[in-house]
């Protein structure tokens, strides 16, 4: 076997335990975990993340949470450059790294890199901004599909900056962005890559996910959200996220709060679908049923780690 140390990804939907799981094999295994959740990097945004709590924190190591400003953007290969440098320094100090999250273009882009792809063009992101200002964001996914249906799939109807880097890729190299994926990636050298899927079974992941939505809202999202709002406004980046999205239509009168919670609860239900489809794909994944928070399956995770000691 490598002598080469392990690195754990561990992946799974929305509301499926991987929080609980990492800090478990952290305290087993001496971990650090490492965040891969593209709305948790950002400070200030606390209850509709469902940030690790502080006394998680304090259970454990936690890395690349809180660590951008909301009026700023990074990108997934941003994030890969700061993650490997994080997991190396982990590494060195002879502890495990964690990595932990459901945002699967952010653990691809760590584990196996991502195509370069060609120069932005501030240009045209200043038009496809404009269209997306005038039309909604809508607008541009449409657009997409036109180009590329199979990278439409894969990015929400809501997330103009990744709509817009989309169109740009396609225009510029006259070629779809779902089939450059595979060109020019450098993956992630000098360790064991082991990855645990969380599988629970779908009603019980979907009751945990409306029961989640509904306490995010007695913790004070609306509240949350309208400081946030009133800080940075509508162009903060994560205010488009799931959660926050619909808070802020609900603030412009356009939802009642009974109305919100179920779009809310709608549409992490249908991201939780999306991330399965693509975890996946993901290759060598060991499976577990179950919840991270679940005995069972944190003595099947432990077992997978030990193995590969």
């Amino acid at each position: 076997m490598s002598r080469d140390p392990l690195l754990v990804a561990i992946l799974g939907p929305t509301g499926s335990g991987k929080t609980a799981l990492s800090i478990a094999l952290a305290e087993r295994f001496r971990g650090e975990i490492v965040n891969c959740d593209s709305v948790a990097i950002y400070r200030e945004f606390e209850i509709g993340t469902a940030k690790p709590t502080a006394e998680e924190r304090a259970r454990a190591p936690h890395h690349l949470l809180d660590t951008l400003d909301p009026a700023s953007y990074t990108t997934a290969g941003e994030y890969a450059r700061q993650a490997r440098a994080v997991v190396k320094e982990i590494s060195s100090r002879g502890a495990i790294p964690i990595v932990v999250g459901g945002t699967g273009l952010y653990l691809r882009a760590l584990l196996d890199g991502l195509f370069a792809g060609p120069e932005r063009s501030e240009e045209l992101r200043e038009r496809l901004r404009d269209k997306a200002a005038q039309n909604g964001p809508q607008h541009l996914h449409k657009i997409l599909t036109r180009f590329d249906s199979i990278a439409a799939q894969k990015i929400h109807p809501n997330d103009t900056p990744k709509l817009i880097r989309a169109i740009e890729v396609c225009l510029a190299s006259r070629r779809p962005m779902s089939a450059q994926w595979q060109e020019g990636r450098e993956p992630l050298r000098g360790f064991r890559i082991l990855r645990i899927g969380l599988d629970p079974a779908r009603p019980e992941l979907y009751a945990r996910i409306n029961q989640g939505v509904v306490k995010m809202f007695e913790q004070g999202l609306i509240e949350e959200t309208r400081r946030l709002l009133a800080k940075y406004g509508e162009s903060a980046r994560p205010l488009s996220s799931i959660g926050y999205s619909q808070v802020l239509q609900l603030l412009k009168g356009q939802l009642t709060e009974p109305d919100a919670i179920t779009a809310v609860q709608q549409a992490h239900r249908n991201y939780a679908k999306r991330q399965m489809t693509w975890f996946r794909r993901e290759p060598e994944v060991n499976w577990i049923s179950g919840f991270g928070s679940q005995p069972d399956a944190q003595s099947r995770a432990l077992e997978l780690v030990q193995a590969h000691l």
